[in-house]
């Protein structure tokens, strides 16, 4: 086990890279399965969830080959149905290969996924768009089994547009016979990005980026090269943490437009920003302003994947913030870690009333989830003092040695082992 010490009170400054999105990465790699081949995957991060599919892909057959970000997934022998249970356990995004392994094999078996505890996230939305595409599905002893002879274009309506379900529907009705319309689908740009993957596999479609998604279903798919975007949420994580620290960065390799909920926040907050192509530079000149009421809510509303992140630089903000958490009902325990540190924060149901305070101070803070990883290693770099932030393995699931990210920008922070004496 290991944490970080984070001796806050520094502006960030500099430039930065951005990784590719772990979000576009793991549907693209489980889209890999839906084709005998080698498939070549540019711009794949380094993280434990990326590892964890990895080895699901290899218990199911496959053969994967990394350098750097490289990444070479040979799907020729892929042959096993049932994602070990394990593996399932460890991280939600197993769930993506259900669609995959139904329509290559014509059947697949789960237990429900794992993943951040940050409330209730049923797969049934999954398991409905594939039935309503001809798989019958049973549950015996906590397996979920899915099968069908063949599958046959039809019409899904999401009761919530799922990022997941949406892209388990898309992948499952790339081979269906037929046409299928995805209704109510989730709009997030590595849905356009798994759009893009497919098509170049020879898929046929269009749609993606909207809430209404078209998939005439082919007779076969190749395999291809291709690169992944940017991480949105990295980026937003890194101009929030400019304007926590009162910083000043460039982030080179981003798409601005993915971030345009966040950008328009943190600029009626105060940020100063220049936006270019794939490049852009924040800097935080004076200390932020309140902001009235932020609300987490589907692509492209504020997203609630940096919620957290928000919330840690609104606790440095002028005046009184309102921050409402509407997608996930357990994604507010990041808040007593906070007030740890000083933070003003109040709930209210699922809103939290934020009183900004000049400063932060150095406390012992535990990870919760992965985004309130990220949150509280943003306010030990604002805060006064030393802190120490426990359990990072979170962190390490959606960001790349993060505390070599920030050191890059001038931070004081370093990982080091626990001393099981002193816990």
């Amino acid at each position: 086990m290991e944490h970080f010490v984070i001796k806050g009170g520094k502006p960030l400054s500099g430039s930065v890279r951005v990784q590719g999105a772990k979000n576009a990465a793991l549907p693209i790699m489980a889209a890999t399965v839906l084709s005998g081949g080698k498939h070549e995957i540019d711009g794949v991060p380094d993280l434990t969830d990326i590892s964890t599919m990895c080895k699901i892909l290899e218990a199911l057959g496959a053969k994967i080959r990394r350098t750097g970000t490289k990444m070479e997934v040979n799907t020729n022998s892929i042959q096993i149905s049932h994602i070990p249970d394990d593996l399932m356990s460890r991280m939600r995004s197993s769930i993506f290969l259900m669609g995959p392994l139904l329509a290559r094999l014509n059947r697949v078996s789960v237990t429900r996924p794992g993943g951040c505890a940050i409330g209730n996230r049923p797969i049934d939305i999954h398991l409905k768009g594939l039935t309503k595409l001809g798989a019958e599905i049973r549950e015996e002893d906590g397996v979920i089994h899915c099968s069908a002879s063949h599958l046959t274009g039809a019409e899904v309506v999401l009761d919530f547009p799922s990022v997941g379900a949406t892209e388990n529907v898309m992948m499952a009705a790339v081979l269906a016979k037929g046409k299928t319309t995805i209704i109510n689908a989730a709009r997030e740009p590595e849905i356009i990005d798994l759009q893009n993957f497919l098509n170049q596999m020879g898929a046929n479609i269009q749609g993606a980026g909207s809430s209404v998604i078209v998939i005439h279903g082919v007779r076969e798919l190749r395999s291809i090269s291709y690169q992944i975007i940017p991480d949105r949420i990295v980026a937003g994580t890194l101009v929030a943490a400019a304007a926590a620290t009162g910083g000043e960065m460039v982030l080179e390799h981003v798409v601005p437009e993915h971030l345009t909920s966040v950008l328009e926040l943190l600029k009626r907050a105060g940020l100063q920003m220049e936006i270019e192509r794939e490049r852009l530079w924040v800097r935080a000149s004076r200390r932020l302003k309140a902001l009235d009421h932020v609300v987490t809510e589907p692509y492209p509303g504020f997203p609630t994947d940096m919620q957290p992140q928000m919330m840690a630089s609104l606790s440095l903000a002028e005046g009184t913030s309102r921050l409402s958490e509407q997608i996930f009902e357990s994604r507010l325990k990041h808040v007593p870690e906070l007030r740890r540190m000083g933070a003003d924060l109040h709930i209210e149901d699922n809103t939290v009333i934020i009183r900004g305070l000049p400063k932060l101070c150095g406390a012992v803070v535990t990870a919760t989830d992965l985004r309130a990883g990220a949150a509280l290693a943003i306010a030990g770099l604002a805060a006064e003092g030393t802190t120490i932030v426990k359990g990072i393995e979170h962190i390490d699931r959606g960001y790349y040695q993060l505390e070599n990210v920030f050191s890059q920008l001038g931070a004081d922070i370093t990982r080091k082992k626990i001393d099981p004496s002193s816990s």
